[in-house]
């Protein structure tokens, strides 16, 4: 029987076993975390499932079930520093109590195979690089580009995750995983603040926003603050703040796209100087490619005009980008379905956050999330909450999800 309190319960438990005063402290690749996963593996105890870690770190619990298709639920138990009670691990702890529902409800062999898994370092948190095990599965992570990576106080990925296990030599190995994955599910809190502002406490994901992120130098002259006149002046900074503020309608064009310049360094950087390099990031994200391309395309434009318009120069580099990862529609229609018979309404929405999903369904494998409520939509924060009895419903929507999917899995063939 499905008992989304206990859910509730374990979430606490976890709560005030791996964080303190200041929020959540699970960090992947600490003994925090590893305090965590060893937990959650106590809650598997008494459940017909087989249980390992792959290559990557990710940890599997797999009931098996008379076809050797799967279906797949997950999330990730990993935080932030100082990070909230539910982002990530609530994935996992409904997929949990989903699963018990299912072993009970089958006798340990249901129809289709069923697999939980807990993905290793979706944050990316400690060493920069977010979505690291699911990536690894689904074949997209490229080792050369992560094994110099090193955090704040210079200690080596590779050197982190072999004291946990994990040889990053071996990650290719993780695509293994996705043998028999037909479907999978993801549940997650929103990070925002829509669901709240329309009063309702489940929502679709369409699908993760595209993202464009680029750094952007704007070089003028350093000179002195009180000797150059402002009309002779080359001022990096004031290019930079004239796109600083047009970004925003750029962005405000369209109904779900951000522009975010969340970055500013100056040089000299001193008060008595103007100044001569000024150097910020974009963060552009949009449900939609053409968006995407628009929106780049209008702030570069914008940046060579405010630079000639400030006797600068600008240049750009790409930091990083991913395309738009729309979710499966016929998942997203059973989704909408079982939202709608527990809650009566349903709301489809992007998801303007990267998740584990966006790397499994550029596996070509089904994929779906289902967001839940998140109060004052603040995430990565103490403060990160959702009411009680939105988790409990999201608990029930998301098992009636998982059953759709179950038996749309055995029609495929």
């Amino acid at each position: 029987m499905l008992e989304p309190e206990r859910t509730i319960a374990e979430l606490k438990e976890l709560r005030a076993l791996t964080g303190d005063e200041n929020g959540a402290q699970r960090v992947a690749w600490t003994d925090t975390w590893l305090k965590a996963r060893e937990w959650f593996r106590s809650k598997l105890e008494g459940l017909p499932v087989e249980f390992h870690q792959d290559a990557a770190g990710n940890n599997w619990a797999t009931l098996r079930g008379e076809s050797e298709k799967a279906l797949l639920m997950g999330g990730h138990l990993d935080s932030v520093p100082n990070g909230g009670w539910l982002d990530g691990c609530l994935n996992v702890m409904a997929g949990l109590e989903v699963l018990r529902r299912i072993a009970e409800e089958y006798g340990g062999r249901p129809p289709v195979t069923v697999r939980l898994v807990d993905w290793a370092d979706e944050e990316g948190a400690r060493f920069g690089r977010s979505l690291l095990g699911s990536s690894a599965f689904a074949g997209t992570h490229t080792v050369e580009a992560d094994r110099g990576r090193t955090d704040r106080d210079g200690v080596r990925l590779e050197d982190a995750l072999r004291r946990c296990g994990v040889d990053i030599e071996r990650f290719p190995e993780a695509a293994k995983e996705q043998q028999g994955a037909a479907a999978y599910l993801e549940l997650h809190i929103e990070q925002g603040p829509v669901l709240e502002k329309l009063g309702l406490p489940l929502g679709v994901v369409l699908g993760t926003k595209g993202v464009e992120r680029h750094q952007i130098t704007f070089h003028g002259q350093e000179a002195h603050s009180g000797s150059t006149p402002m009309t002779a002046r080359k001022d990096a900074l004031a290019a930079a703040a004239k796109l600083a503020l047009e970004i925003r309608p750029i962005a405000m064009k369209h109904p779900d796209a951000v522009c975010t310049m969340g970055s500013l360094k100056t040089f000299p950087g001193i008060v008595t100087a103007v100044v001569g390099r000024c150097e910020c990031t974009l963060d552009q994200r949009d449900l939609d490619a053409e968006v995407l391309a628009q929106m780049y395309r209008e702030a570069r434009e914008a940046s060579e005009r405010f630079a000639r318009e400030e006797n600068c120069t600008v240049e750009w580099s790409r930091i990083w980008s991913i395309e738009p990862i729309p979710f499966h529609p016929t998942l997203i229609g059973f989704c909408d379905e079982a939202i709608r018979e527990v809650a009566g309404v349903s709301h489809r929405l992007p998801s303007g956050p990267l998740h584990d999903a966006a790397e499994v369904a550029r596996a070509g494998i089904p994929t779906v999330m289902m967001f839940t409520q998140s109060l004052h939509g603040i995430s990565h924060n103490k403060i990160e909450d959702t009411k009680e009895e939105h988790l409990e419903l999201a608990v029930r929507a998301f098992d009636k999800l998982a059953s759709k999917t179950m038996r749309w899995i055995l029609e495929q063939g």
